[in-house]
């Protein structure tokens, strides 16, 4: 159980915090700090629950902080609709899908003398503010990251939070995983994953070691486009920055991060700006297309099984349980395939005599594709997909190093968040923030060529005149 400090941190010091930011740092940086550093610092599962609200806790303290923080302190109005093409469409099935899916699901489930309890109208309204409060930062990085300076800030940011952060992160990897357990009072997560390769993983304070490894991932993309631009942080040269989180980053013994890791690194520092919006825009379609290659058998699990059993046996047993874990979940998703089961654990499979709970559900795809069906999948991996492409597009009006730089390496980023969420669920309000931030930055680059485009034809006309 969680001490009494836990809640104090979430309930009074972070809003304390926020307000702090907001009065004395740009309404840029303080929500970046709000957000992130609640993703950094809180207390994993530390929540409570009020009637018609979901659960505040880690999740959505920080997003409310922000979003009050932006409005009521820095006055900037952060609209939630208006918004053009394609986005506003998978916004309204993002925020309104789930409040039909629990429409849908008024049935209560029996199977093995258990009783799963039917939606309601209350838990369709809940559900809607769910949402609200999920895609707040998505809001809050589109509205806010709009010029190559606020870019460049997002990425300087990042990278002395992973510095800061990895300090911390050491300790564990030499002293085991101790700190959120002695300042929260209790462990997160099971202790017995944070065990790899005759060490330990470090978790800080984001609940488990995978986290820890993914966030060590984006913090070396943002340092690796550092170092190509040569932007020094601080005072650290951004070679040495880089070369030290990649080392971080195999002390975190988490083998899909290590490749992802060390992947963006060479793409960013050794290939072209077009290669990476490449890779990007296929890490993009293989997330978008996986479910449906899933249904159909088209996609090449027992490859994929093959190969990592040549490099060991222990993660090819890993992986092959999540693969035929994603087969049942799969199975029972398709029988309510458009808006899916909805919450309180109908979208995963029990055993018919006992009801007992069969099933795990690692990978965001499918717990999104099992609670809200197709219509989720689309509104919640479309609004990732459109920042990806939104910049391939924009990336053909930029013209400084500086913005191809910054533009390419964050597209990549957000491409390999897509790919993670096929076996994690690692989508975080940081990086719905960081998402968003990436969309604001397109839409601002169109937005100017749009202006310029107005102004050469007005002065041309005057010309003619």
């Amino acid at each position: 159980m969680p001490n009494w400090f836990a809640y104090a941190v979430l309930f009074v010091l972070w809003p304390l915090i926020a307000i702090w930011l907001y009065r004395s740092k740009s309404v840029t940086e303080a929500t970046l700090w709000t957000i992130l550093g609640g993703h950094m610092f809180l207390p994993v599962g530390t929540k409570v629950d009020l009637p018609m609200i979901p659960p505040l806790g880690k999740e959505s303290i920080p997003a409310l902080a922000a979003f009050l923080g932006c409005r009521f302190i820095a006055g900037r109005r952060i609209p939630f609709w208006g918004q053009r093409g394609w986005i506003s469409w998978l916004l309204l099935l993002f925020i309104l899908g789930p409040f039909v899916t629990a429409e849908l699901n008024g049935d209560a489930i029996f199977i093995g003398g258990h009783r799963l309890p039917p939606m309601e109208h209350y838990d369709a309204v809940s559900a809607v503010i769910n949402q609200l409060i999920i895609i707040t930062p998505f809001f809050l990085g589109r509205q806010l990251f709009r010029t190559v300076e606020d870019h460049a800030l997002l990425f300087r940011i990042l990278i002395l939070a992973g510095l800061f952060y990895s300090l911390l992160m050491l300790f564990e990897v030499r002293m085991s995983p101790q700190l959120h357990r002695w300042l929260y009072g209790y462990f997160p997560h099971s202790w017995i994953q944070q065990i790899r390769f005759d060490g330990f993983r470090p978790i800080v304070f984001m609940g488990h070691g995978l986290w820890v490894a993914f966030f060590t991932v984006v913090i070396i993309i943002a340092a690796t486009a550092f170092w190509r631009l040569k932007i020094q942080v601080r005072r650290f040269a951004p070679a040495n920055v880089t070369c030290y989180l990649l080392l971080v980053l195999l002390l975190c013994k988490s083998v899909a991060s290590i490749m992802y890791g060390y992947a963006a690194f060479l793409l960013i520092k050794v290939t072209s700006f077009k290669t990476q919006l490449r890779i990007a825009r296929i890490l993009v379609l293989i997330a978008l297309l996986y479910p449906t290659m899933s249904i159909m058998n088209l996609f090449p699990h027992q490859t994929l099984m093959d190969w990592t059993e040549s490099m060991s046996a222990e993660r090819a047993q890993s992986l092959g349980f999540r693969f035929e874990n994603e087969d049942r979940l799969l199975e029972h998703a398709r029988q309510r395939l458009f808006f899916g089961w909805g919450g309180w654990g109908r979208n995963r499979v029990y055993n018919e005599e006992t009801g007992d709970d069969m099933t795990v559900t690692d990978g965001k795809w499918i717990i999104t594709f099992g609670e809200f069906g197709w219509i989720g999948f689309i509104a919640e991996f479309g609004l990732l997909t459109l920042s990806v492409f939104s910049a391939a597009s924009a990336f053909k009006r930029v013209k400084t190093q500086q913005e191809m730089t910054l533009l390419s390496a964050h597209a990549l980023l957000i491409g390999i968040v897509m790919i993670d969420q096929l076996p994690n669920a690692s989508l975080a309000p940081w990086l719905w923030l960081l998402t968003g931030a990436l969309l604001g930055r397109t839409e601002a680059i169109f937005d100017a060529n749009r202006k310029q485009a107005t102004f050469d034809l007005s002065s041309a006309s005057k010309v003619y005149q």
